[in-house]
């Protein structure tokens, strides 16, 4: 499977051939170094090894400093293997946005926005205490019940409670490339994509 990786820049709308105005995502989409080449012969598997966005030769140890030297580029801050490459990539190519176009569809992978500990409401979605009268003066957005008292003694597995919420890997899969930007290397695609603006994303075709 081929990919890029790249930046959540922001939200946008764009007004499609049929006058309707489609929510879309941009991008800023590589270019991304090719610094290894997984072989069978090799690593046992194939893949391609991506690095994107600059960083500090100071901020770089020595071992990341050879590795990026080999491939003949900068230290970069954001290494990430695709698997299962549709092209032959040589060590020290680049990868760009070119790698779409118009009409792919593509799946983003990213980090959802953390959100810190938070209830069941916010969380799960509970619907809470639905009426406010008969003493219900504190119970609107709490759990309720979690079950059996003397058998069996214990919260079960996977109980849907309070805690931390968001900080996760998001898959959106499906999402269609409405534009290609070359020159900038900016990608926009429909939809909403998991993560922050500035966020790190891979675009999986």
């Amino acid at each position: 499977m081929s990919g890029i990786i790249g930046k959540k820049v922001g939200m946008t709308s764009i007004f499609d051939a049929e006058g309707k105005n489609v929510p879309c995502t941009v991008i800023q989409a590589g270019p991304c170094v090719v610094t290894q080449v997984r072989t069978i012969e090799n690593d046992g598997y194939t893949a391609v090894q991506l690095a994107y966005d600059e960083k500090k030769e100071k901020n770089t140890t020595a071992a990341l400093k050879g590795h990026f030297a080999k491939a003949g580029t900068s230290p970069k801050r954001k290494v990430v293997e695709f698997k299962y490459f549709t092209e032959e990539k040589a060590l020290g190519e680049v990868v760009d946005v070119n790698l779409f176009v118009e009409g792919d569809y593509v799946d983003v992978v990213g980090t959802s926005k953390g959100k810190g500990f938070q209830g069941v409401v916010k969380r799960h979605g509970f619907g809470g205490v639905g009426g406010q009268t008969h003493g219900q003066h504190n119970r609107m957005r709490a759990p309720g019940s979690l079950g059996a008292s003397s058998y069996p003694s214990r919260v079960f597995k996977g109980m849907r409670m309070a805690g931390r919420t968001g900080g996760d890997r998001v898959k959106i899969q499906n999402l269609q490339v409405v534009k290609v930007f070359a020159e900038q290397n900016l990608l926009v695609v429909s939809g909403s994509v998991p993560g922050a603006k500035g966020s790190y994303v891979l675009i999986e075709k």
